[in-house]
């Protein structure tokens, strides 16, 4: 995209946050779910596809503006980023890191303009942040796949068409060769059903729940890169542009985190003066400024690299490790600054607190983005 374009697409969705999302945040956190005029507002400025080739209806953002855009979504609740996340990384980068290109046209079009809803379904209650130990099963039959197994935590299922589903086709001891990935229609799959909604501690507005297959039957092209593909390492793939995004979302946040601590500081007063005058409050927010520069400024890096194909494992995974925990700490500081104030449910921070725990958990923990940093500067992959 030109620089000029870039800009006034980050412009117009800097708009949007702050005039028409900001103001509702307290009811999307209370309601547990985002307005349907504001879901339809962000189909219509192409938020579902942002980060999907133009040739498939996308906006076709490089990681690099991808990190830019993201940095104005991490502004607000994080709701609205996962509206279309799924669809723009995780899952719909399953199809673009690993699809045919007849999966790629029946599917990517759909997803881009946000009539289909994509979910990545990987987690299990056994299989967290590495797939290896995967007990979904898949097995032929006949020219096509039974599945059987359950799926956990899974971002957007309630609401998904499609879901890229992650099962062990054989036990090798070799995940490479025993994991494939199956898109499943929701339509047309009987035996796949989704539980009911997570009730989770914050990152109210995002819906997650269990998935369950059983005996869910597929035909042989539901297999994402056909028969030979492996969908290890289209998880790998996938997981690592999607901590590039999730970094970015942090460094939105820890933004956003400095801009109500600030203003509260100027604005309280305590023993006749502005807390913003005392220097331990100087300080907490001297602290947070620097974090969330240096997390801004490692995360265009790391998109850099990406995009010019030198390093797509230990940079996102240093990125995501570094912004998730930098944002867990702004965060805190925030609270702490506000008192009292910031541990009421009708505070900005204290809602986002409760936001920022989860970027140390999903799409990898913090401790499996140090095994891959370690490893990768160890030259050291096995267990």
């Amino acid at each position: 995209m030109q620089e000029q374009e870039l800009k006034q697409v980050v412009a117009a969705v800097r708009s949007f946050i702050r005039k028409d999302v900001m103001p509702r945040e307290a009811e999307i956190d209370e309601k547990d779910e985002v307005p349907e005029e504001i879901r339809a507002a962000a189909r219509e400025m192409g938020l579902f596809g942002f980060a999907i080739p133009a040739e498939f209806g996308g906006l076709g953002l490089d990681v690099c503006e991808q990190c830019q855009l993201v940095f104005e979504l991490g502004y607000t609740t994080p709701a609205l980023r996962s509206m279309f996340s799924t669809n723009n990384g995780i899952a719909g980068h399953v199809l673009l890191e690993g699809g045919t290109a007849e999966q790629q046209q029946e599917w990517l079009p759909g997803i881009a303009s946000g009539e289909i809803i994509a979910s990545f379904a990987l987690t299990e209650a056994e299989a967290g942040s590495s797939p290896a130990g995967l007990r979904t099963y898949a097995r032929r039959d006949g020219s096509g796949w039974v599945i059987n197994g359950a799926k956990r935590y899974i971002t957007n299922a309630p609401l998904a068409r499609v879901f890229m589903v992650f099962a062990r086709t054989q036990d090798t001891g070799r995940a490479a060769d025993d994991i494939k990935v199956f898109l499943v229609d929701r339509d047309t799959t009987p035996g796949l059903t989704v539980g009911p909604r997570d009730h989770k501690m914050g990152q109210f507005g995002t819906w997650t729940a269990d998935v369950y297959l059983d005996d869910a039957r597929v035909p042989g092209s539901a297999v994402i890169g056909g028969e030979s593909s492996s969908g290890y390492l289209t998880a790998m793939r996938s997981l690592s542009h999607g901590r590039v995004q999730i970094a970015a979302q942090c460094v939105g946040m820890a933004e956003r985190l400095i801009d109500e601590s600030v203003a509260y500081a100027k604005s309280r007063v305590q023993g006749g003066r502005p807390i913003a005058t005392r220097q331990l409050i100087q300080a907490m927010i001297a602290d947070s400024v620097t974090e969330t520069m240096a997390a801004r400024s490692l995360v265009l890096d790391v998109a850099r690299r990406y995009d010019d194909g030198s390093d797509r494992r230990a940079g996102p995974a240093a990125a995501k490790y570094f912004a998730s925990e930098t944002v867990g700490r702004v965060a805190d500081r925030a609270v702490q600054i506000h008192g009292g104030a910031g541990y009421m449910r009708e505070s900005a921070v204290e809602r986002f607190y409760r936001d920022a725990r989860l970027f140390r958990i999903y799409e990898g923990t913090s401790q499996i983005q140090q095994l891959i940093i370690g490893r990768q500067a160890l030259g050291v992959w096995a267990d």
